[in-house]
């Protein structure tokens, strides 16, 4: 099954509005002006960038001209069709709205090769792709017990998925969401090596503190 990402307080946003006469346009599209300097920048020009929107709390964002629109709980898609809409009234052409998720990113942790925070571009990513970007499990992780923290209403959720079941593809917790945690469990193997490496570290570090103590008898007894 297919998932689409849908839109959540703190996401930010990029929304661009173009037609056929872009100065049409450009009340709608909100830009910040990157200015560049150099040794001469007489003839350096000004490249103009597309402002993030913030989602607040409340799922709203500002937007030029129409003011607050709510958008928390829509798929980019969606939000773009109600711009299109709100926008009849200014224009006199149906104009081409895109809006974009600009901090969809997920994060794996654990028995990964490679652990960390992944952006991903295409607002979209399952288990497995989200297991390569990350060098797929080391040879203590979990295949079988893979959990998936996530934020839902407010809540934090706990998912255990088994990467080895040939139906998870068809779960409903098969494609990630934005801001969702990947953690892969260590096996029994790589628990019982850290036990034992600590015991051993424990021990040395015993042994230590005796023969500093013995040595210390010694000469206090000479």
């Amino acid at each position: 099954m297919e998932y689409d990402a849908r839109i959540m307080p703190k996401d930010l946003l990029t929304i661009s509005v173009s037609c056929s006469e872009p100065e049409a346009a450009l009340p709608f599209n909100l830009v910040v002006p990157v200015s560049q300097t150099g040794i001469n920048s007489t003839n350096l020009v000004s490249q103009p960038t597309l402002q993030n929107y913030l989602v607040n709390n409340q799922g709203e964002i500002a937007f030029p001209v129409l003011g607050t629109l709510t958008v928390g709980g829509m798929t980019t898609q969606e939000t773009s069709e109600l711009i299109v809409g709100r926008l009849e009234r200014y224009l006199k052409e149906r104009p081409i709205v895109t809006v974009r998720l600009v901090n969809y990113k997920i994060s794996v942790i654990g028995e990964v090769s490679h652990p960390g925070v992944y952006t991903v571009s295409n607002e979209q990513v399952n288990l497995f792709e989200a297991v390569a970007m990350a060098g797929d499990l080391t040879i203590y992780g979990k295949r079988d017990n893979v959990r998936i923290v996530r934020k839902e209403n407010g809540q934090q959720k706990l998912i255990t998925v088994n990467l080895n079941d040939e139906n998870l593809i068809y779960s409903p917790d098969f494609y990630l969401r934005q801001n969702d945690i990947v953690y892969v469990e260590p096996n029994k193997a790589k628990k019982q090596s850290a036990n034992i490496g600590s015991s051993t570290n424990l021990l040395i570090s015993v042994t230590s503190i005796l023969i500093s103590l013995a040595g210390l008898m010694v000469n206090i007894l000479r």
